[in-house]
């Protein structure tokens, strides 16, 4: 496993190891959020439409920021040359080790680091894929995260970025919120109710108005927003 020092740099960095939402540092919250996600995710189903919508094939290099179990690294590598599975958990990166060995993959690198500390010393990606990952950075640090992801990737290469991110035109987004919460616990248990509970309060999910500002000035063009329901929306952009 490639290991990146991770800690701020200077005393005012923010330090992306302090979870702001929950800890998944822990084995028996990585087993039980794979658990619960596999409930209501078709990981393949997903990871294929955004192998399709980025064009990756045999030849590629991707970068998954913020691998987590792997729902994606694990059937991107069935299809491309090389991916570099990246998270800030080192018992997240184990969980999906352990996966990707017993498939027999071997065209995974796996990195300790995250969005503020993870040094790419490879050559440039063609694709960058961070999904649900952003939103534990306040916006500044979203900007510079972002920053550090444009030069990752080779020019014209693409970032596929997914997140929650809030409409500023809702004209009641408490009652939205509510029924957010109360659809994850229907479609999935409680728990991942109060993790979403969570999310909103002590996690860092913005305005689109915001979040497309900051995708921008960081050197991409926006080429498709598709802003779902849930506040589920979906970035695909380019590196001019």
């Amino acid at each position: 496993m490639s290991e990146n020092v991770l800690g701020p740099a200077h005393k005012w960095h923010f330090d992306e190891l302090s979870f702001s939402g929950v800890d998944f540092s822990q084995a028996e919250e990585v087993l039980a959020y794979d658990a619960m996600h596999k409930k209501f995710r078709d990981y393949a189903k997903a990871s294929e439409q955004i192998i399709r919508r980025l064009s990756l094939n045999s030849e590629s290099v991707v970068i998954d920021l913020g691998c987590g179990t792997g729902a994606f690294t694990l059937h991107a590598a069935k299809h491309v040359r090389t991916i570099y599975a990246v998270d800030i958990s080192v018992a997240m990166l184990e969980y999906a080790k352990r996966q990707a060995d017993e498939y027999g993959l071997s065209n995974i690198v796996w990195c300790h680091g995250g969005l503020l500390t993870y040094e790419h010393e490879y050559e440039p990606a063609d694709a960058l894929v961070c999904v649900a990952v952003l939103h534990h950075l306040p916006d500044f640090w979203k900007q510079a995260a972002l920053n550090r992801c444009h030069k990752m990737i080779k020019p014209g290469g693409k970032l596929f970025l997914f997140d929650i991110v809030f409409p500023s035109g809702t004209p009641d987004l408490e009652r939205e919120i509510d029924a957010l919460i109360e659809s994850v616990e229907t479609m999935a248990d409680k728990k991942l109710g109060e993790e979403a509970v969570i999310h909103i309060k002590k996690e860092f999910s913005t305005y689109d108005w915001i979040m497309e500002g900051i995708i921008t000035r960081s050197g991409f063009h926006i080429e498709t927003a598709e802003y779902d329901k849930g506040f589920q929306t979906t970035y695909i952009c380019l590196k001019k």
